[in-house]
Order: structure tokens, then sequence, then C-alpha cells
């Protein structure tokens, strides 16, 4: 399996002109190597593009996307890496669901598809990042 970040799925659900084309790229091609997946954050943020729960589910069924639970491992690794950030200087805004998408991909073992990959690389290290730098 291979975990997709918010991002990737954002880029194609609104055609965004400058990485819709990457990330429908990246999904027909791990497609082919792997099942793709999401987890609960990553569904709660799309959701943000839709207006009903219904053409949130349309869309995730349109690319054959399987929604996994966090196990609680990830969820304890999410908060660590973000202690960590934030007693390096981290800013709140925003990050901890970027946290929970790599320590769920962390603890299972799976690579994660997205365009933000610092900050993944840096609080998981061992983890595989598929990203275009």
């Amino acid at each position: 399996m291979l975990l997709v970040d918010t991002n990737v799925l954002i880029d194609v659900f609104e055609d965004d002109p400058d990485w819709a084309d990457w990330s429908v790229a990246q999904l027909r091609a791990q497609s082919q190597l792997h099942q793709l997946a999401i987890n609960g954050v990553v569904y709660a943020e799309l959701s943000a593009a839709f207006d009903r729960i219904e053409e949130v589910d349309e869309a995730v069924d349109s690319l054959d996307l399987v929604v996994l639970e966090m196990p609680r491992a990830a969820l304890f690794l999410a908060g660590k890496a973000f202690v960590r950030y934030r007693h390096g200087g981290g800013a709140r805004a925003r990050v901890l669901a970027d946290f929970m998408i790599g320590a769920h991909a962390a603890v299972a073992g799976m690579p994660l598809l997205t365009r933000d990959a610092q900050r993944y690389r840096t609080y998981f290290p061992g983890l595989a990042v598929l990203a275009p730098h």
C-alpha cells in the first residue's frame, strides 16, 4: 500500500494549474505498483473541498482509494514528532495533521506520495517519500 497526502488529491480534484499533471501522473503510476490509501486525516482535509459527504466518498471511490484506520502507535508517534517540532521553534498552524499522516505511513511501513516532502523527511527519516523534489 501507498499512503496519499491530501495535497496530491486536492491538485487533482481542483485541477491545480501547477500541480495537477504531476499529481495525476503519480497517482496513475503508483496505482500500478501499490494499492492507494488515505487515512481519516486525509479524508477530513479532503472533505473541505466538497459540499456533501457523498461527493467526498464518490471522489475517494473514483480513485480506488482505501480509507485506513490509524493505529494508536501512529497517533503516539505523531504527537512525539509534533512536540519535537514545537520545541525546535515550529509554528502551531495546521501541521499536526501532517505529523499524523507521516506517522501513519512510517508505522505502517508504507511509502508516502506528497508534494510537501521536507517535513516528512525531517521528522520521519526512515519514511519512503515520493515527491517532486
